[in-house]
Formats: C-alpha cells, sequence, structure tokens
C-alpha cells in the first residue's frame, strides 16, 4: 500500500483536506479514519461534508454509531464504531458501507475490520500539538492518491 503525507496547522486546513478528499472520491468509496481521540477525524469527515455540499452540522455518531448525510451532491455515510468494540457487528451496517451513490468514512475502523471492502482507503490523523495534524492517506490505487497529492 502507497500513501502520501499532508501537514496541516488549523482545523480549517484540515477541513481543506477533506473539501478536496470529497472531489476526488468516486461514489462507493469507504475511508477508515484513524487516529486518537481529538486528532482530528470528525473535523476531516466535516471537511469532506463540506465538499460535497452537505449544509447540516456534522457531529461525531458515537452514541448512535451511524449518521446518513443525504441533503447535498452526493450521500456521506459517517459511521463511528468505537462502541463496537467486543460487540457483534450483525447489526446491517454493511448495507451502507460502500454505499454505491456516496461516501462512507468510518471512524474506529478497527472495531469492524471484517466489514471493510479490500480497498478501502485508510487516512491516519497524527495530533502533533496545538492545531497542528499529520494526515497520512494510505491506498493501492495509485492514481487516486496521485489525484490528490495535486489538489
Amino acid at each position: 500500500m502507497k500513501y502520501i503525507t499532508f501537514q496541516t496547522s488549523s482545523d480549517l486546513e484540515t477541513r481543506q483536506i477533506g473539501y478536496k478528499i470529497a472531489q476526488i472520491l468516486p461514489n462507493g468509496s469507504v475511508v477508515a479514519l484513524l487516529g486518537d481521540l481529538g486528532a482530528g477525524k470528525t473535523t476531516l469527515v466535516r471537511g469532506v461534508a463540506n465538499g460535497l455540499n452537505i449544509r447540516e452540522v456534522v457531529q461525531s455518531p458515537t452514541f448512535n454509531i451511524m449518521k446518513i448525510y443525504l441533503k447535498g451532491d452526493r450521500p456521506l455515510i459517517h459511521i463511528d464504531a468505537y462502541r463496537l468494540n467486543d460487540v457483534n457487528t450483525d447489526i446491517g451496517l454493511e448495507e451502507y458501507i460502500g454505499y454505491e451513490n456516496g461516501l462512507t468514512m468510518i471512524e474506529w475502523p478497527l472495531f469492524i475490520e471484517k466489514l471493510l471492502p479490500k480497498d478501502t482507503i485508510y487516512i491516519e490523523l497524527i495530533h502533533d500539538g496545538e492545531d497542528k495534524r499529520t494526515i497520512k492517506i494510505s491506498s493501492d490505487n495509485l492514481t487516486l492518491l496521485e489525484a490528490l497529492k495535486n489538489a
């Protein structure tokens, strides 16, 4: 798997990376978001939502597990699997992961790893202090990585 790395120094810059991701990823894409609490996963998803022209307030679906945003250019499926640790994941999530007409963003994907498709894009967010982040995007799709790099 190949990767590209971005450095951001504000929430705005992290959201801008999310915006670019929304512009480039094709329908059906699944993005697994890795990072500690406070690393910026939901902030990145807010940028993706903005890139899809979703005007609803995007919040982490920790207690809901999943939120679906339909009022934009394409649907956004936002899953937070944190509460699914040691839980039977046969709750219907597979119907939404890789939703063919939109994008699926999954926080804490390791808790539902068996549900992730082989072509999942991995984005690791590392909190480097204050508002600084390192964002590492990994994929086997070199064309996609090149497009993100040049966006």
